[in-house]
């Protein structure tokens, strides 16, 4: 999070440390649960690409909003990245992808099922908009894959996803799983990004199909069963039906009484003291840049020095 300019420019900047959130992005949570009541009656929640852990804080204060420990009601937070500790969040350094990853979780819900599987999760974007929505897309497909391992029967999936072009296609796989897909922007989230989310609930797979995560399967093999897939080798041309494509219902929530992301709010003179971070990052990828920087600084300097 940023300081004064950006307290200046986004106030959910200042809004998430004020309120102890380690990121902003826990509003855009906030907002969802708000229009949806997703985290209503919840017990078994998993949040994947948790990291730094914004959702799962939110999670943690509604499941538990007195800060004590409720029978059967359980979080657990997955992401490659190291995350610090939240109350009442069991966290797992973990690949979505790996077979392990999913035992795991079910051995900390002792064998239930998630009521939500929600996903946060982004690549590092390029400013190639196709690229980017490809891998995104990619990533919520991995995603997937776990969910339906993971999760019961009307149960509820949130992922990030980016709206482009062939976005309906991945509506209408998301059709085949769910009876509900709604695409919903927040109010928190920025009107200039293609950012969006993809709401998707009552959880009803095909009958006879079991999901068997895989790590040496393709999506397509995974799938296989479930009609969401590529055509397989022995289809015939003159069998060729062109893939439902669905637009699924896209709506705003957050309300136009929530402050507007893209705005720039006054900050008051007793309010212009800059916040520090709620959490810095555990492991962050400029680490070592910044330690070579400093070191390479050094150098200088004594060089420098020596030169007088």
């Amino acid at each position: 999070m940023g300081k004064s300019s950006k307290d200046k420019r986004d106030l959910y900047y200042r809004k998430a440390k004020e309120q102890g959130y380690r990121a902003r992005s826990a509003f855009k949570l906030l907002q969802l649960n708000d229009e949806f009541h997703i985290l209503d009656n919840v017990q078994r929640v998993v949040d994947l690409c948790a990291a730094p852990g914004s959702w799962s804080q939110v999670l943690s204060r509604k499941l538990f909003p007195d800060g004590k420990n409720v029978e059967g009601k359980k979080i657990v937070a997955v992401d490659l990245q190291p995350m610090s500790p939240i109350d009442h969040v069991t966290t797992l350094q973990a690949d979505i992808t790996h077979p392990r990853t999913l035992n795991k979780i079910m051995e900390l819900f002792e064998g239930e099922k998630a009521d939500l599987v929600c996903s946060d999760g982004a690549p590092d974007v390029t400013g190639l908009h196709e690229l980017d929505e490809y891998v995104q897309q990619q990533l919520i497909l991995s995603a997937l894959q776990l969910t339906t391992c993971l999760l019961r029967k009307d149960g509820c999936f949130i992922a990030k996803i980016f709206r482009g072009r062939d976005i309906d296609m991945l509506y209408s796989q998301l059709g085949y799983l769910f009876k509900t897909v709604i695409c919903a922007k927040p109010r928190s989230s920025r009107g200039t990004s293609l950012e969006s989310f993809i709401v998707c609930q009552n959880y009803s797979p095909p009958e006879g199909w079991i999901p068997n995560l895989d790590p040496n399967a393709s999506v397509e093999e995974f799938f296989e069963g479930c009609s969401i897939g590529r055509l397989s080798l022995k289809d015939k041309l003159t069998d060729f039906h062109e893939e439902r494509r669905d637009i699924a219902e896209f709506i705003s929530c957050g309300g136009l009484d929530s402050f507007d992301s893209d705005a720039t709010y006054p900050i008051d003179a007793h309010e212009a003291t800059p916040l520090e971070p709620v959490q810095m990052p555990t492991n962050p990828p400029y680490k070592r840049a910044l330690e070579l920087k400093r070191s390479l600084h050094g150098k200088v300097e004594v060089s420098g020095n020596t030169a007088n």
